[in-house]
Parts: structure tokens; sequence; C-alpha cells
């Protein structure tokens, strides 16, 4: 993230192979801020600070700040920055490698993530955030407003999907607001929007084995006009689909989470018993 447009303009290349889109209004940024609402006890990470411009308005109102960045250009400033600063961490590393547990310390149940997540890895980075949903408190994220929209999808719509149903299994889900692209240097081509995620303590609905979970959610999914029966066909067939009380003929997109935790579980029953 940039600086705010008050701010000294940036001399920084951005870099293509980071998805590099930095946010220029102060407005936004507060924004943004308000919807986080930092608390100085909070134990943060930032991924993907860019330029600092949410990085500043967090690093005094934290206990500590965690910064995740790739960039070796961005390091430097960084450092020169905020280095004097107490709750000033930096993890000159991938976001979508790094082990999140080994922020924590002893006295310390959760951390909080916040971040302008580059479009061509939101997803899985999220995935490899879900990991360590039992040591996250919350999520804030700048994305893509396009996933945001599947992220927090309801069933029945074009955008409902395997994004959907993973995210809301493992998060309660709130869209935000929306950001336009004049609010980023340089300006994107889409518009973006910024979510909320807050990870269940206790799941709605529990699968009873989460990697069969994600497998049956992804085969459910995988061929997107097709029916339940074609595209569970070898996992799960007519009959066993509609002992459930699921009709075979529908797509994946008109079920409920509920519906894809019992067609898993059925499937691990089975495969287990085999």
């Amino acid at each position: 993230m940039a600086k705010p447009k008050s701010g000294r303009p940036t001399t920084h290349k951005h870099k293509k192979q980071f998805g590099q889109n930095f946010l220029n209004n102060g407005r936004i940024i507060d924004q943004i801020v308000a919807a986080i609402r930092p608390l100085p006890e909070d134990h943060m990470v930032e991924i993907g600070p860019g330029e600092a411009a949410l990085t500043t308005p967090l690093i005094d109102r934290v206990k500590k700040l965690d910064i995740i960045e790739i960039d070796n250009d961005l390091i430097g400033p960084l450092k020169i920055k905020f280095a004097i600063k107490p709750a000033f961490n930096l993890h000159h590393t991938d976001a979508l490698k790094f082990d999140y547990s080994t922020l924590l310390s002893e006295s310390e149940n959760s951390i909080r993530i916040v971040g302008n997540l580059p479009y061509n890895i939101s997803s899985p980075l999220m995935f490899h955030l879900l990991k360590y949903a039992d040591k996250i408190s919350d999520m804030h994220f700048m994305l893509q407003k396009e996933v945001v929209n599947r992220i927090t999808a309801n069933p029945g719509g074009k955008t409902f999907g395997r994004l959907s149903v993973m995210i809301q299994y493992a998060c309660e889900t709130e869209y935000l607001f929306t950001v336009g692209p004049e609010n980023f240097t340089p300006p994107p081509k889409v518009e973006s929007a910024i979510i909320r995620l807050i990870p269940h303590k206790i799941k709605p609905f529990i699968a009873d084995d989460e990697k069969t979970f994600a497998d049956v959610v992804r085969q459910s999914f995988s061929l997107k006009r097709k029916t339940l029966r074609n595209n569970l066909k070898g996992w799960l067939d007519a009959d066993q689909i509609e002992s459930l009380g699921i009709d075979p003929g529908v797509r994946a997109e008109t079920l409920p989470l509920e519906r894809f935790v019992q067609m898993a579980n059925l499937y691990y029953k089975l495969k287990t018993q085999a």
C-alpha cells in the first residue's frame, strides 16, 4: 500500500509479478482502519505493506505489528521508516509459504491479519491462512471486488462456488465496502473491496475429515454446468446422494454449505468402511 496523496510521492517501481497496486487515498485508508478497529493489546500481522499506507496508522496503535513482505526493494525503506518503533517486526519472506503459527508467543492465543492482497495470489493465500484459522481472531483484506462477491455469495447465485463454500465453512464473511481503481497507484483495471473474515470458534457444520470435505467440494464444482450426478460420478452415486435428501440432478451452486458437509461425511464414511 502506498502513502496517502498528501504524502511524499513514491519512487518505487511497481512490479507486475507481485501484483502491486498501492493505495493513495487517505480517506480510504482511514475507512479501512476504522473497520479494523485496532486495539492497544492487539498482535497484528500485515501482509504486503507496500509503501506503508496502512502500516503507518497501525504501528502506533497496536502492541505488535508483524510485517510480511517479499519485495527486496521495499525492505530497506520499511526498516528505515519503522525500525525504531517497538511494535515493528519485519519478515522478508513469501506470504504463501510462511508459518503464521510461529508469530504467537506462549502468552498469546491469536493474531489479527490485514492486507492489500495481490489479485494473482489472493485465493491461494487465503486457503493457506485457513490452515491457521484456530490462531487467527479476524482478517481484513482488500481484494478484487469479484473475489469478495464470490466469497460472500449465497447459494443459487452465479458467483456462488468452491471459494464461497470453503471460506464460509471456516469463517463468518462480511462485505464491508467498495474501493474504486482511482484510489490506487497504478490504478488497476477492476474495482476492489474490503472484506472481513472471522474464523468460526465453533463451526456451524462439522466435516468428519476436512481434506475429504475439500476434495468433495472441489469435485462437486469441477464442471460448472454439470449436475451433482455427473460431477460426483465415482464418488457418490445418485441413490447415495438422494439418501441425504439431495436431488442428484441439481448443480452444486444451488446447495447450501450444510449439504456439502453431508455429502463429504457420507463419502468419508463409505471410504473408511470399504
